[in-house]
């Protein structure tokens, strides 16, 4: 009855350091979509004259979830027209980052980004586009780093932190 117990509990503690690693791995990714996501955007909005609600409908279509849902979400609430753009960003927004593995880097250069769309002309939105694409990159470089750095050893940690509880329960 021990092994068992001692074998779940190896088990528990190394699929957690897998979890752990797997954000680690989906965060570049993740941010790596965004930033194709606001490219397309751009390009709805600045070449096809697209409005927002409509990109962002063809936009849900093309990314993969959880980036669709952030762009689904956004869209049914401008269809509503119960909240201008910023809160209906900000709101899509708060539901999706429970979603992905973004940290508060991203969120908060995204809330940025939300405060100023729909409010300028298409060559000023089309500079915060860019920006924002800008700032992303500089999360996903770091977003990497950290992934190449400690994605192995949370792996290994997590095995270890198993035996351990096992070594002390023993």
């Amino acid at each position: 009855m021990n092994v068992i117990g001692a074998v779940c509990i190896i088990l528990a503690t190394t699929w957690a350091g897998f979890e752990w690693a797997k954000r680690l791995q989906e965060r570049p990714k993740q941010l790596r979509q965004l930033k194709v996501a606001l490219q397309s955007l751009e390009a709805e909005i600045v070449y096809g004259l697209t409005p927002l609600y409509e990109a962002s409908i063809n936009l849900s279509k093309q990314m993969k979830a959880p980036l669709s849902l952030f762009f689904d979400g956004l869209a049914e609430r401008l269809y509503t027209g119960r909240c201008t753009v910023q809160e209906a960003w900000e709101e899509s927004l708060e539901i999706i980052k429970k979603h992905t593995a973004f940290q508060k880097g991203e969120i908060e250069v995204l809330k940025q980004f939300g405060s100023t769309l729909g409010r300028h002309d298409r060559d000023h939105q089309q500079k915060q586009i860019r920006l924002t694409i800008v700032h992303l990159e500089r999360e996903e470089k770091e977003a990497e780093e950290l992934q190449r750095r400690y994605e192995n050893m949370v792996k290994s940690l997590g095995v270890l932190i198993g035996l351990l509880i096992v070594i002390l329960l023993i």
